[in-house]
């Protein structure tokens, strides 16, 4: 029992050190919380008088559904107590290219839902699985929507109260099957910095100004990947197409009236390509527009602590985690 009331709380200090930060992190799991995003990317040139550009928003939400405590025995009559939470991930965007300043007719609609379990035990101690699916489809072909899905599963390792890592594979189907190894740390340096990472998707470094303000510097992979169709005087194809970039960034977030995140975000993106495949999935072209400046604002509700997860902590007799709202 001694080793799980450890565990237990040290996890807890990993979810909620970094909520009032805007950046990524799993510090908004156990908080009911809902963002609004949009982000705008300059035209840039890629080649054959053709300028490139985007913008994305998007709706993002976190549900806790539920949390509860088990007592389990094993046929060698071993002991095991384990505790998990469950949670709701939703997602709503609208992405849209421009060519020469003009919305491209391939602009997409996503929508996606997952769903995340946090389990700590006294044998498995901590892992995470997770798991979604959603749809990408093109203003212009409504009725052709293209699906993915993703899942997978990461072991956390507690290497003291400022120190944690994380190491998991992430299943993702999009327009074809990969199978990514994923490796995440979370480490506080001095009462100010701390350095998160998700790799290979996202770096964060954050230097906390005070309590409702904080910097982030931040390197990300980004990018889309969804279909459309093509209309000629001959025939329709269908097309698929693909972007990617890698952003450099600094983000200043400010926590207000206790319950918002209001986040100004600013860089570059660069080491862009975009291809387009045929239905057969042969490759019609690649193209890399140029570096490009970008904005982001987001606005993030975060509610109060939920009943279910002073409950998940009551249980243990571990009382509340002491994060001041």
């Amino acid at each position: 029992m001694t080793n799980f009331r450890l565990c237990v709380p040290l996890f807890l200090i990993v979810i909620v050190s970094q909520v009032r930060a805007q950046h990524f992190a799993l510090s908004r799991l156990f908080y009911p919380n809902a963002t609004l995003r949009a982000d705008f990317m300059a035209d840039a040139n890629m080649g054959n008088n053709q300028r490139y550009g985007l913008s994305r928003t998007s709706f993002n939400a976190l549900i806790p559904l539920r949390s509860e405590v088990d007592v389990s025995f094993n046929l060698r009559k071993k002991f095991d107590l384990r505790a998990r939470h469950f949670l709701m991930l939703a997602n709503a965007s609208q992405i849209n290219p421009t060519l020469n300043g003009t919305i491209d007719p391939a602009s997409y609609k996503t929508i996606s839902v997952g769903a995340l379990m946090l389990q700590a035990s006294l044998r498995d101690r901590l892992w995470i699985y997770g798991g979604g699916l959603g749809l990408t489809e093109s203003n212009e072909t409504f009725f052709i929507p293209q699906p993915f899905f993703w899942g997978g599963a990461a072991r956390m390792r507690i290497l003291g109260l400022h120190t944690q890592i994380a190491y998991g594979t992430v299943l993702i189907f999009n327009q074809k099957l990969r199978l990514i190894p994923v490796f995440g740390i979370n480490k506080r340096l001095g009462k100010e910095w701390r350095v998160s990472a998700l790799l290979p998707f996202r770096a964060d470094v954050n230097y906390k100004v005070n309590q409702w303000f904080n910097i982030d510097m931040i390197g990300a992979f980004d990018g889309y990947s969804g279909g459309f169709q093509e209309v000629t005087i001959v025939e329709k194809s269908l097309h698929r197409s693909n972007y990617q970039h890698v952003k450099f960034s600094v983000a200043a977030n400010a926590h207000l009236l206790g319950v918002f995140n209001v986040s100004l975000e600013a860089g570059l993106g660069t080491f862009r390509q975009l291809r387009t495949f045929n239905s057969a999935r042969e490759n019609l072209g690649t193209q890399n527009p140029g570096i490009a400046p970008f904005i982001g604002a987001s606005v993030r509700y975060i509610s109060s602590k939920s009943k279910l997860s002073s409950q998940f902590t009551k249980k243990l007799g571990l009382g509340e985690s002491g994060v001041n709202w």
